[in-house]
């Protein structure tokens, strides 16, 4: 387990003076469950944590990148920064999902993936920076893995709709998207669907549902677009 805390550490370029933090970070409910632990060893208290750093460093950074914006746009803009989908994005850059403690179940049913279960470990994750050294370590971490590239997450989120627009705009015929395949038991499938314009595939994406492959799918489109211009 060490080792796997090790390679952590340095995927992220932090070093914790207090491991056990890392660990409780990493343990998710359904492994506390299993293994009889206390409920409070499970990483939900540190996401409670991480939740408050992340909202006040993303709410700074807000305030100072957009002065002109209002208190209504600046609060759209940090919900759709922090929501779930974003998190469990920034998570899967740094493999988040491979060093989690699942209980058996939740192993089985694709937990790794789930963006649930990764976008609260990234909150978990930050709560444990903070305790072991305080804001500025939290607040660089939330800076390097969830506010950079915020212009190609944006893209990424909104995919399916900039990219009627851009056809709209071009004068194409409609955005279709086509299941090319399901994969997988029923309780952890994955979707893989094809962004078309007139008929020809432009993207393509995967999911743990249609709607996922599809904004994956969308997002592949919109590069494709993009460089052909």
């Amino acid at each position: 387990m060490r080792e796997r805390l090790k390679e952590l550490e340095a995927r992220i370029g932090y070093e914790f003076r207090d491991v056990s933090l890392l660990e409780r970070a990493l343990r998710h409910s359904s492994f506390t469950n299993e293994k009889r632990m206390p409920k409070q060893e499970c990483n939900e208290r540190l996401e409670f944590l991480g939740d408050a750093v992340l909202e006040l460093v993303s709410s700074e950074f807000l305030f100072k990148e957009y002065p002109k914006v209002s208190e209504g746009e600046l609060t759209k803009t940090r919900a759709s920064m922090v929501c779930e989908p974003s998190l469990a994005f920034c998570a899967r850059d740094i493999d988040l999902g491979k060093y989690l403690l699942l209980g058996k179940g939740e192993e089985a049913t694709g937990g790794r993936q789930r963006d649930s279960v990764t976008s609260d470990a990234m909150e978990a994750l930050i709560g444990a920076i903070y305790l072991d050294s305080g804001f500025t370590n939290a607040k660089e971490f939330i800076h390097k893995f969830i506010l950079s590239d915020l212009e190609d997450k944006k893209l990424f989120f909104d995919s399916k709709t900039i990219l009627q627009e851009i056809v709209q705009a071009k004068g194409k015929e409609a955005v279709n998207y086509r299941l090319t395949g399901e994969d997988g038991p029923d309780h952890n499938k994955v979707f893989s669907v094809n962004a078309e314009i007139g008929g020809v595939s432009y993207g393509s994406g995967k999911g743990r549902s249609k709607k996922a492959a599809e904004q994956e799918a969308a997002y592949r489109a919109i590069l494709r677009l993009k460089k052909e211009q």
